[in-house]
C-alpha cells in the first residue's frame, strides 16, 4: 500500500520540542522529495520544509531558519522534522507529503501524495 505516515506530534511548551516522523511505503522513496506542509485552523497549508530525497538537498521556510532541521533515513524510508526552539505561532497540524518533482515545485495542490497528519500543540 502506497502510504505517507506522520508521528511525533503533541502538546509543548514554548521553547521545547519535538521531532516528526513520516515512514513511507509501497513506493520507491529516493525518487521522491519530501515536503513538511502545516496548517493552522483557518489559514491555507504553508510548506514548512522539504528534502530531496536522493540528493539530500534542503530548503526551509524562513521563520522556521535556524529551528527546524530536517533529514532522511533512507535506509528506513523515514523523513524526520526535528523542531527546536517552538514557538506557539508553529502550532499547526503537520502533514508530510511526497512527490517525483523537486522541492521548489511542492505546491500544496498538486501534491502526490499526504499523509494524515499529526497536530503540533505550543502553549505560551
Amino acid at each position: 500500500e502506497v502510504q505517507l505516515v506522520e508521528s511525533g506530534g503533541g502538546l509543548v511548551q514554548a521553547g521545547g520540542s519535538l521531532r516528526l516522523s513520516c515512514a513511507a511505503s509501497g513506493f520507491t522513496f529516493d525518487d521522491y522529495a519530501i515536503t513538511w506542509f502545516r496548517q493552522a485552523p483557518g489559514i491555507e497549508p504553508e510548506g514548512v520544509s522539504c528534502i530531496s530525497v536522493n540528493d539530500g538537498n534542503t530548503y526551509y521556510k524562513d521563520s522556521v531558519k535556524g529551528r527546524f532541521t530536517i533529514s532522511s533515513d533512507n535506509a528506513k524510508n523515514t523523513v524526520y522534522l526535528q523542531m527546536n526552539a517552538l514557538k506557539p505561532a508553529d502550532t499547526a497540524v503537520y502533514y508530510c507529503a511526497a512527490d517525483k518533482r523537486p522541492c521548489t515545485d511542492h505546491v500544496p495542490g498538486y501534491i502526490e501524495l499526504w499523509g494524515q497528519g499529526t497536530l503540533v500543540t505550543v502553549s505560551s
